[in-house]
């Protein structure tokens, strides 16, 4: 089976891990994968981490870490290069561009099934702005959604928002995503030695509003934390310039900046004792489960599906609207009780180990693109799937 598949390879977020992830995880199932992204003339492909593709660029005006504005042409290099590679399937890992309300159009004219995972992220109450907006994201993509073969989401209670807004229930398709679990897995670190530091609490992921990180860092000043804990936050994005000034080394914080590389963010993750997560509005967090899958101790808000995962004991959940306050009281009690976060660590890994592992998650997307094939009864290339 030809997947063609289009999503992104930067600037690093969680989708670009998505589709590397699960378009490796095809390769190796012997899928033939195209891969069709926003991409500059002189951008050069990764070849250790992204091997094996036939790659089309499609050119844009800009792009982020959350949204992308492509050019007048975009549409139409899409269709031609479609048309040309003629795939069994397509799969868009939408990346919040104008591109995904034409393809609905462009993939029905070629007769092509077509697949999307929807990453926009959510809150199940209306608890603040951020919520409200990620509400309107969800209404205005709707009425398009329902003209995919499949959307994949990541839970119930995004498919049960979605079917309210319109979408026909049986085109929606709950896939958690899915963490490589021999990749990230515990091991041996330096960080702890690199850092002088005897417990290691870190946040990873981008640094804006969304992810409501200065109330991380307001919640870790006024626990008075210590010499020998350390917060590590691995990311960047639009608040850091702001936050860096206040929040810096003299509270044990340190801004660690992006981290591209995929084996020393590992590392960073096994040398960690606790995780943090205190989004405001979340899909299903990447870097959450590979933190679980590392073995970490994590703590996270209730925000979009992160809470449903740390839930009977995997993990500490809190409130979205009580950060600060949460915080202040657990932040000590898991720097001075290392058997507690050892404990949730092993949990955390059982979690994913039991409902999120990649090889679950491409079964299942197997079984959806069989699905959307025989219900259009398209026959396939001919290639082995």
């Amino acid at each position: 089976m030809h997947i063609a598949w289009l999503g992104k390879k930067s600037p690093f977020c969680g989708n670009v891990t998505y589709s590397r992830e699960v378009t490796n995880a095809l390769l190796d199932r012997g899928y033939q994968v195209s891969f069709l992204h926003f991409a500059d003339e002189e951008e050069e492909p990764n070849q250790d981490q992204w091997p094996g593709f036939k790659e089309v660029s499609l050119p844009f005006l800009y792009k982020s870490q959350v949204y992308t504005i492509p050019t007048l042409k975009s549409s139409k290099i899409l269709a031609r290069s479609l048309q040309k590679l003629k795939p069994d399937v397509v799969h868009a890992s939408l990346t919040l561009s104008p591109l995904d309300f034409l393809l609905p159009e462009i993939c029905e004219e070629l007769n092509i099934p077509l697949v999307a995972t929807f990453h926009a992220q959510f809150d199940t109450k209306r608890r603040n702005l951020k919520s409200g907006t990620q509400l309107l994201a969800y209404q205005l993509y709707a009425p398009f959604l329902a003209n995919y073969d499949r959307t994949i989401i990541f839970s119930q209670v995004q498919r049960d928002l979605l079917a309210r807004l319109g979408v026909p229930k049986a085109k929606i398709a709950v896939i958690p995503n899915g963490v490589d679990v021999q990749k990230y897995s515990p091991g041996p670190s330096n960080l702890k030695s690199k850092l002088k530091a005897q417990r290691v609490f870190v946040y990873l992921g981008r640094i804006s509003t969304e992810k409501n990180i200065e109330a991380l860092l307001k919640g870790w000043n006024q626990s008075d934390m210590g010499q020998g804990s350390k917060l590590v936050i691995v990311g960047d994005g639009p608040l850091r310039p702001s936050l860096e000034p206040i929040y810096n080394s003299e509270d044990g914080i340190i801004w660690w900046g992006v981290e591209a590389d995929e084996q020393r963010r590992i590392e960073i993750l096994r040398g960690s004792d606790v995780f943090v997560l205190p989004s405001l509005v979340e899909g299903l967090s990447l870097s959450l489960l590979e933190a679980m899958a590392c073995g970490l101790a994590c703590l996270a808000t209730d925000a979009g599906a992160d809470g449903e995962v740390l839930e009977k004991g995997a993990g500490v959940v809190i409130k979205t609207q009580r950060v600060v306050t949460e915080l202040r009281t657990l932040l000590p009690v898991f720097r001075d009780h290392s058997e507690l976060t050892t404990l949730l660590g092993q949990k955390a890994r059982a979690r994913v180990l039991e409902r999120y592992t990649l090889r679950n998650n491409i079964s299942q997307l197997e079984k959806l693109y069989t699905e959307v094939l025989q219900e259009r009864k398209v026959p396939l290339s001919g290639r082995r799937y």
